[in-house]
């Protein structure tokens, strides 16, 4: 078959499934199991596909239409301009946390420490580190599976050429509760996108989220906001003075957040909105 064909018929077969951006993941399996890139489709939609690819496709084509996320059957995830690691342990880096990311950056100074709370493939840490100078930090998560791949993404994102080479003490994973294994020091910045969906609402997710997503990144029990809570009220004996907080939330908990933050003792806090017009991050400093 011809490239253009192919793609034809797995465009198809994903309408067919249900499957909301079928005519975009369609052509990114093709990219993905041709290793090519959107031009192919483009200038060379006449290129023969070889019977090893046409199966592949095929596979991978199925997998889709089983409600199978993208970016489980492809393995990886371009989140802040870098390529991470993704499987069924952690949540799939999504571009709402580009803004927790960019919102932080504004902030972070060469040769901060950084706490990355409920750290998952570690992408919200480790683009951090990536974009500044100097500056380290701990990714803590409770479920061992998700360090496992935060630890494969450290190595490669600190494989990277950079200016000043990352060492063994730029990134430091730990396994713990919230805090409950996380060293007694102080941070300068403590960021997490926590599980925030309340317990009734997880039903209602589709399909890819709801089945091939990890529970525990997303339930944030009964209201949603018990992680806010805890992280809160500890995040307080963790911070420098003037350190910060950084959360991403659900579009219906800024305020909510937010009353919490200022009921601890938090100034300056702040709201903002995602690339669609809603709340997203909230952050304060301590004093």
């Amino acid at each position: 078959m011809k490239y253009k064909e192919i793609y034809l018929w797995g465009r198809s077969e994903l309408e067919q499934a249900g499957i909301g951006e079928f005519d975009l993941d369609a052509r990114l399996l093709l990219e993905f199991i041709c290793n090519t890139n959107r031009n192919t489709l483009l200038v060379y939609g006449d290129r023969e596909v070889t019977s090893e690819e046409e199966k592949g496709y095929r596979e991978a084509i199925a997998l889709r239409g089983s409600r199978i996320p993208l970016q489980h059957i492809t393995g990886v995830q371009e989140f802040m301009g870098l390529e991470f690691k993704v499987n069924k342990h952690v949540l799939c880096p999504r571009q709402d946390t580009e803004c927790l990311v960019e919102e932080v950056m504004r902030y972070l100074h060469d040769g901060n420490r950084i706490l990355d709370m409920c750290t998952g493939s570690g992408c919200i840490l480790l683009s951090l580190l990536h974009y500044s100078n100097h500056c380290s930090g701990i990714g803590a998560d409770i479920s061992k599976e998700a360090l496992t791949v935060a630890a494969e993404n450290t190595e490669k994102i600190a494989a990277m050429k950079r200016p000043n080479p990352w060492d063994e003490k730029t990134v430091e994973l730990i396994h713990s509760d919230l805090f409950s294994n996380v060293p007694e020091e102080k941070f300068d910045i403590i960021v997490s996108n926590p599980p925030y969906i309340a317990s009734a609402v997880i039903p209602t997710l589709m399909e890819e989220v709801r089945v091939h997503e990890p529970m525990s990144a997303l339930d944030g029990m009964e209201d949603g906001l018990f992680f806010y809570r805890k992280i809160v009220a500890e995040s307080r004996n963790y911070l420098v003075k003037e350190g910060m907080l950084f959360f991403e939330i659900g579009h219906d908990q800024g305020q909510a957040v937010s009353d919490m933050m200022a009921e601890a003792g938090f100034m300056e806090i702040t709201v903002v909105k995602d690339f669609a017009g809603l709340d997203r991050v909230v952050y304060g400093s301590y004093r």
